[in-house]
């Protein structure tokens, strides 16, 4: 012990000492730790559990909240009552429950309240916010709202309202006009949501907003209970039709159960596998800046062997390195990755309206710090054996030498890298055809495999290095010399791009997956107006609304089928999936909702004036966007009403033809195919090539003269903008680690370089070469690593696309999807990390004197 405590006092004096090696090996350690607590934290302060729920749904005194449902018949609900389920049937709806019915079932004392939406009238228009009618001031609803400022209303004409409602331009003291009757309420007071924050909200007493209430969903009673709700209360309630919400049940060991769950086997998997993952790439990435320490320590640890230190002594002090940076590092960083989610959280959940309940996943939190710790001690192993057998003498001498392999390590490692990628690959190709987490795992396996080829590679590449530039080939060869420290720079950039590649591969080929097959019924930025069930005078103030709100947009109207009595009806155009073959999942029918429309509509949907599909529309023709819905000619159309009752189907002649964008589906119908099957049609649809920026507030406007007119904007990539955020993601988190890892491995180098660049400088080498054998250093670094992840990356990927895709046997499906972008961003990592390593290394010489 005496040993140990002497290495960590020497680590911690020389991490004061080297001050900016100590930041660059705790940035590397403590970066992953940061942003894992902060997304950790601000995960449990966005999802709230039951328990933390009880506040806003409860309060603080009531026992249980009964909610009513839309039939009088047994429910299924969750332990929290978060949820209820009805079987489908016949049965009339509940209509709304006496409150002396409900007593006599839970024999208790009830408070009625009504939760749900209501519009008020603001500055900028009507909007639609949560509505909450009960009895702030009764005791049993105490801790359902927090009164802020004010007093709580006490008649029908009063309301609170949140602070988010404060910042629309709403008054304590004045008046807000709520639902379209407008109705004036005078606002006396603010409320705070207790998990809501950012909540638009207004509340009243019981029927101040809503007092023609006929539909039972939204009502229910806050229960005082002369005993505890039980789960078997909770049941008999449920067998009467009524969903509950039970302090006594959120709070006991049932909802532990249900909520926590036993966490399965596969779950345990993927964990196993993510901080297998984390641990190496934080390894690899400190590895260098590690090595740098024992690269600039070597004359202290020289002194101490000769003066009797024994190689346990010095593994011990550099392992100690790693034990006092690692562990400053993995503590600052959680407790700023806390400090960081938590501030997020507050500010995200007021302007994005999250539900938050502040809250640290301390055990989540200390094993993310201990993860940290354990990947800087495990970093500081392969330095700790390196500086254990190192020669005093040369090193004092000024002559530091590269440690050799062992006899074999030479042969072995490069023989079970090959086998490990092998055994990857082969599973991967084999056993991931259906299961996410075997490609992962396979991966995983053919990763470490590279890793392990990584130092054959590096010796290979000093014997290409004869024809190059002479700094690109004092760099390979200065690379191919110093193994141990390249080898680690190169793994992490490797590892990294693999991640990314991996990643972007199969997340790009699920999108272009569904962007063939879920296609788009009209060009993407198109906003439409639709005004359903309305009369042809409505119709004019809904078009003139729109035409004063968009002045320098061009409008184009469509049509819509309508019946005798004016109703709406649903036209499609419907086709038969032929993608799969035998043996292979089958898509089954799609439709898509056709335009029915002239000319000028047909050339906004495709983007240009084509004169055959324009001839085609004249002569009474449809036009098809996708040519798998023309057979024979033909197409099929199905006319039903909103409900879904079919009114009539009948074919009509069509052509296919290209719309504005590739995944354009659907088909523009002329109004003969439709007055020719004996149907009406009327203008109740416009078309605008616009992205308007508040569609809500333009719908607003449009509704105020017509209830029934909505208004939206097709944005097809918005659907799948997760996929695109996790690569976007990726191949960000991918830079950050690559460029950090070079710059590691650069420093390094450079450090191990520093006589051999002064030599250069000495015999008339200029300030650029110095320059460009820094740059190049950096370049080969880079780019042989990213090279390596290239290649297992798109083997990784295209397995990994497979199970994701949930396609196995199609023919004639879409290609796998090659993210185009972010391999030019990993190839050209390379140029961008010799660039600023080439702009950024210092060109002073510092002559040493050396000792024969």
């Amino acid at each position: 012990m005496s040993a140990l405590r002497a290495a960590l006092r020497i680590s911690r004096r020389d991490a004061l000492r080297s001050k900016g090696r100590s930041a660059l090996i705790m940035v590397m350690i403590g970066l992953p730790v940061l942003v894992i607590s902060a997304v950790l934290t601000q995960v449990a302060s966005t999802d709230l559990s039951p328990r933390e729920e009880v506040p806003h749904r409860l309060g603080s005194v009531a026992d249980a909240a009964v909610y009513t449902q839309s039939l009088r018949l047994p429910v299924a609900q969750d332990p929290a009552g978060r949820f209820g389920w009805q079987s489908p049937s016949a049965a009339p709806p509940a209509g709304l429950w006496p409150t002396s019915e409900v007593a006599a079932l839970t024999g208790g004392r009830l408070l009625p309240f009504y939760a749900w939406s209501t519009e008020v009238r603001l500055f900028d228009g009507f909007d639609r916010v949560d509505l909450l009618e009960v009895d702030l001031r009764d005791p049993l609803a105490t801790g359902l709202r927090t009164l802020a400022e004010g007093r709580l209303p006490a008649t029908l004409q009063e309301v609170v309202v949140t602070p988010a409602l404060l910042d629309r331009g709403v008054r304590v003291g004045g008046t807000i006009e709520v639902t379209r009757r407008a109705a004036p309420k005078r606002v006396v007071g603010v409320v705070e949501h207790p998990t809501r924050p950012g909540i638009q909200e207004v509340a009243g007493l019981y029927g101040s907003v809503r007092p023609d209430k006929t539909d039972p969903q939204g009502s229910g009673w806050l229960v005082d209970t002369p005993a505890p709700v039980t789960w078997e209360e909770v049941h008999r309630l449920n067998q009467a039709g009524l969903r509950v919400a039970s302090r006594a049940v959120i709070d006991g060991p049932r909802m532990e159960a249900h909520d926590l769950g036993p966490r399965s086997e596969e779950q345990w998997r993927w964990t196993a596998i993510g901080v297998l993952l984390v641990v190496t790439e934080t390894v690899l990435l400190a590895g260098p800046a590690f090595a740098v320490g024992l690269r600039r320590r070597g004359r202290e640890l020289a002194t101490i062997a000769a003066q009797g230190g024994s190689p346990a002594h010095l593994r011990t002090i550099v392992l100690a390195d790693g034990l006092v940076l690692g562990g400053v590092a993995a503590l600052t960083a959680g407790a700023l990755g806390v400090g960081a989610g938590l501030a997020v959280e507050q500010v995200l959940a007021r302007l994005l309206d999250w539900t938050s309940s502040l809250e640290v996943p301390w055990a989540e939190v200390l094993a993310t710090t201990a993860l940290g710790l354990l990947s800087a001690v495990v970093a500081a192993v392969a330095p700790a054996v390196r500086a254990a057998r190192q020669h005093p003498a040369q090193v004092l001498a000024g002559r530091p030498a590269e440690i050799r392999d062992r006899a074999g390590a030479q042969i072995l490692w490069p023989v079970l890298g090959l086998v490990l990628v092998v055994l990857g690959v082969v599973a991967m190709l084999t056993l991931g055809t259906r299961d996410a987490l075997v490609v992962v795992a396979s991966a995983t396996v053919v990763l470490f495999g590279m890793i392990a080829l990584t130092p054959w590679v590096v010796r290979r590449t000093g014997g290409l290095a004869a024809r190059l530039p002479l700094p690109a080939r004092l760099s390979v060869r200065d690379g191919a010399r110093h193994g141990i420290r390249t080898t680690s720079a190169v793994a992490a950039v490797m590892a990294a791009t693999m991640g990314a590649i991996t990643v972007g591969i199969a997340y790009n080929s699920v999108y272009a997956m569904y962007l063939d097959i879920n296609r788009t019924e009209v060009p993407d930025d198109t906003l439409i107006v639709h005004a359903p069930d309305i009369d042809d005078r409505a119709w004019s103030n809904v078009r003139a609304v729109a035409q004063e709100r968009l002045p320098r947009v061009s409008l184009v109207t469509g049509l819509e089928t309508v019946d005798d009595k004016g109703r709406s009806l649903v036209v499609t155009v419907d086709r038969e999936e032929t993608m799969c073959s035998d043996g292979c999942e089958h898509f089954g029918p799609l439709s898509y909702e056709a335009a029915v429309g002239d000319s000028r509509l047909l050339a906004q949907f495709q983007g240009r004036r084509d004169p055959r599909s324009q001839a085609a529309l004249t002569e009474g023709k449809a036009v098809a966007f996708d040519s798998r819905l023309v057979r024979d000619g033909e197409i099929q159309v199905r006319v039903h009403s909103l409900e879904g009752d079919r009114v009539a189907t009948f074919r009509v002649p069509a052509v296919a033809a290209q719309g504005v964008q590739p995944h354009q589906g659907g088909a523009v119908l002329p109004a003969s195919a439709l007055t020719g099957a004996g149907l009406r049609t009327a203008e109740r649809r416009i078309y605008a090539s616009h992205a308007q920026a508040d569609v809500r507030r333009f719908e607003r406007d449009l509704q105020a003269v017509a209830r029934p007119a909505r208004a939206w904007l097709v944005d097809f990539e918005d659907s799948y903008t997760s996929l695109l955020l996790v690569m976007n993601a990726t191949l960000a988190g991918a830079l950050v680690l690559v460029l950090g890892g070079t710059f590691a491995a650069t420093g390094l180098a450079v450090a191990d370089m520093r006589r051999d660049l002064d030599t250069l400088s000495a015999v008339g080498g200029r300030p650029l070469t110095r320059r460009l054998v820094v740059a190049a250093q950096a370049g080969y670094v880079a780019g042989l690593g990213a090279f390596m992840g290239l290649a297992g990356g798109a083997v990784a990927g295209y397995a990994l696309s497979v199970p994701l895709r949930g396609i196995r046997g199609m023919s004639g499906g879409p290609e796998v999807g090659v993210p185009w972008a972010s391999v030019a961003v990993v190839v050209g990592l390379p140029l961008l990390a010799a660039l600023l390593a080439g702009l950024f290394t210092r060109t002073r010489t510092e002559p040493v004197r050396r000792v024969a």
